[in-house]
């Protein structure tokens, strides 16, 4: 399909194991007008030599020392000359007519700017978790509701219009030359929700999601509970940012953004199997705001019987008994149709 041209920004860093799987889902589109512009930010390992590999004129590879996330996606809009602006993560697939999708939703209204999907988990090996990111709402997005709940999900999941991002940059002279900024790359974490909020508070462009599963958004297992103290850390710092700046806005909404924030931690925690910090943001989410209980009840159940059971039986009798329940939840659910 032809149309107008898309530029697909991928931040590469030590993405060795997944950029080709990832480039393979780009390149086999059904809308084809694309440019893929893959930023090298200084990855230390052999991706770059993986992706040169690839013969296909639609991609153009950049260098840069390493500015993290948000510095990698900032010089991909700028060199990006397409009418729209998609972004992917390096381990991150799309289904082969997310893009087609997206454009013509895009499309569909002169003040659409953001179009996002609903996304499947994957796991190292490309399998399907039986996870989705499918939030319960896709239209008449709020800023508050943006600040508690993130329904874009992650990073891979939304296509923009290009003026969206001219509308948000501003300038600073962070690496020793003045130059335009989209993502604020002072947050090395959760740098995307800040962006949406921004997005959000500073134009009148509207964000709406597509219900299909046209994004596949890969966890990896293991990590730090360090991690996950840092970004909670930057999750904090947005809620201290946009409550000082908007305060008719999001004091109302702030607690309920914190309670999620931390549920969110608690849960991640107990995937790294650490009991302690999964009760300590737990207990921190019921005291934050309690109607985390109201407005998903199942969801805050589960994630606190998880957690008490975590504490208080043996770490390879919990594996197993996740694994169990995982199956029969898999068996039981079945896909929402497209």
């Amino acid at each position: 399909m032809e149309g107008q041209l898309v530029s697909v920004i991928i931040p590469i860093f030590k993405a060795e194991d997944f950029i080709a799987e990832t480039l393979h889902s780009v390149l086999r589109q059904t809308y084809t007008n694309l440019e893929i512009l893959l930023i090298d930010d200084g990855s230390p390992d052999q991706s770059i030599k993986v992706c040169r590999q690839f013969n296909d004129p639609r991609i153009k590879i950049i260098q840069q020392a390493n500015r993290g996330l948000a510095g990698a996606r900032n010089t991909g809009i700028r060199n990006a000359t397409g009418e729209y602006i998609a972004l992917i993560d390096a381990d991150d697939l799309w289904t082969e007519d997310k893009i087609e999708k997206h454009v013509r939703h895009l499309e569909s209204s002169p003040t659409l700017g953001i179009s996002f999907s609903y996304s499947k988990l994957i796991d190292q090996n490309s399998k399907p978790t039986g996870l989705k990111q499918i939030p319960k709402r896709i239209t008449g997005i709020t800023p508050p509701y943006i600040l508690s709940r993130n329904p874009i999900g992650n990073g891979s999941s939304p296509v923009f219009k290009r003026q969206v991002f001219q509308d948000i940059g501003f300038f600073d002279n962070i690496h020793g030359v003045e130059e335009k900024f989209y993502f604020d790359e002072s947050f090395k974490r959760a740098e995307d929700v800040e962006c949406w909020l921004r997005i959000e508070m500073e134009t009148s462009w509207k964000c709406e999601g597509i219900p299909e599963l046209l994004t596949l958004y890969r966890i990896h297992p293991g990590g730090l509970s360090a991690s996950l103290l840092k970004q909670y850390e930057y999750l904090e710092r947005i809620i201290t940012k946009y409550t000082k700046a908007y305060p008719e806005i999001f004091v109302s909404s702030s607690s309920l953004a914190r309670a999620y924030y931390q549920r969110y931690i608690a849960r991640r925690a107990i995937s790294l199997r650490d009991s302690k910090l999964a009760l300590e943001m737990m207990h921190k989410a019921i005291a934050s705001d309690k109607r985390i209980f109201t407005e998903e009840p199942v969801k805050t159940l589960v994630t606190m019987g998880a957690t008490y059971f975590l504490c208080l039986v043996p770490i390879k009798l919990y594996d197993h008994l996740e694994q169990a329940a995982r199956n029969l939840f898999t068996k039981k659910v079945q896909p929402k149709s497209n």
